[in-house]
């Protein structure tokens, strides 16, 4: 107890520089969680990828559609396991500035072949059964506060109505969740059957085809015999895993993940840096001090501890208060960009990162002063005091 009220004292003793420190290791860990939660919405939908799923889409580009009678002909292919399609609606609520990812699905396989989305199986009956009914995701849902029963008006910026319009009246019929949190349930599905008969052009098409194969090994062989049967068509396919389609289209926007790795080591090492001076120099100033120390019986194992435990105690100190200060952040923004970022949490495995990163610079930092006090001789410590 006498050791730690000595560590806390000497922490203490000059608040200015104490406060500055703990600031600096504040907005190193503040930068940490909000930046690295980003990354890790941005790569959801890479990380949340089935290892067996495809993306069978037009070779020209995403845009271009593909024939519906593509469907079945997938779906014989030796080695898939079920298939669906979807179309993008391009869909908005009220205004076109709040947009809404709104798609045209197969809703008689889409939940089976996205195994990851929770729906009532009541609910799904409910849907299916409905032709103008709709089903949207939890996060969806929480932002708009839509719930089961309401009728919605859902607009598009690039479809017709066979009215002339330019809207589409849906029932939500239920909502659907994510079976773990980073899964991305800020969107709407309705029938494709319903679009298919309602809009003005380009019917019996289908925007993408999603299927699974039976083991992720058949992965390769399936998708070179997909684009094998549609070459030399009208439209020719191209054909990958979810994961490698994904990543393909984050990276349109840029090397998201070398920004921000950038960003945070640039910031851990400035501080590094002048946390690791911060301590050299207070260690310094107390050389007399720790000589003081040993003459009344401190053993400098006892010394050099104290002199780790109160870098650790700066690192933590400073570190907890930056991931409090990240956690509010990520909370606050994920409600603001709650269209634009899905499921931008900070999540358990970033808080493990953080608290390994905090035991690293405390241990980085306090190493060395607390070595030059466990080696300092008595009579050199008074000597330079």
């Amino acid at each position: 107890m006498k050791d730690l009220y000595l560590v806390y004292k000497n922490l203490t003793r000059k608040k200015l520089r104490l406060f500055l420190t703990s600031f600096a290791i504040f907005i190193a860990f503040l930068i940490f969680g909000a930046v690295t939660a980003l990354q890790g919405a941005l790569n959801a939908g890479v990380e949340m990828s089935a290892d067996n799923r495809l993306v069978v889409m037009n070779k020209i580009n995403f845009t271009q559609p593909l024939p519906y009678a593509y469907v079945n002909k997938v779906g014989n292919v030796d080695g898939v396991d079920k298939v669906t399609h979807a179309n993008w609606f391009g869909g908005y609520y009220q205004e076109p500035a709040q947009q809404v990812i709104t798609l045209a699905v197969d809703s008689a396989h889409y939940f089976d072949v996205y195994s990851e989305l929770a729906v009532d199986p009541a609910a799904l009956a409910q849907w299916q059964a409905n032709q103008s009914g709709a089903l949207i995701g939890e996060r969806l849902a929480n932002l708009y506060g839509w719930k089961v029963g309401d009728r919605i008006p859902i607009a598009s910026n690039i479809f017709s109505h066979g009215d002339g319009g330019h809207t589409w009246n849906l029932t939500i019929d239920g909502i659907f969740s994510g079976r773990e949190s980073q899964t991305d349930t800020g969107y709407l599905v309705f029938h494709y059957q319903y679009f298919n008969e309602t809009h003005t052009y380009g019917g019996d098409s289908v925007g993408w085809l999603i299927l699974t194969t039976e083991d992720p090994s058949l992965n390769d062989a399936v998708a070179k015999a997909i684009d094998a049967n549609f070459a030399n068509s009208a439209a020719e396919t191209e054909t990958s895993t979810e994961k490698a389609f994904n990543k393909a289209f984050i990276e349109q926007i840029g090397n998201i993940g070398l920004i921000i790795s950038s960003v945070v080591f640039t910031a851990f090492f400035i501080i590094l840096v002048v946390v690791g001076n911060t301590m050299v120099l207070a260690i310094r100033e107390r050389t007399g001090e720790i000589a003081v120390l040993k003459t009344l019986g401190f053993s400098s194992l006892r010394i050099f501890t104290m002199v780790l435990v109160e870098s650790f105690l700066l690192a933590f100190v400073g570190g907890l208060l930056g991931l409090t200060a990240a956690y509010i952040t990520v909370e606050v923004l994920s409600g603001v960009f709650a269209n634009f970022l899905p499921n931008l949490v900070l999540d358990q495995d970033i808080v493990i990162q953080a608290l390994g990163y905090m035991l690293l610079l405390g241990l980085v930092t306090g190493m060395i002063p607390a070595v030059r006090a466990l080696r300092l001789n008595i009579v050199s410590g008074f000597s330079r005091d």
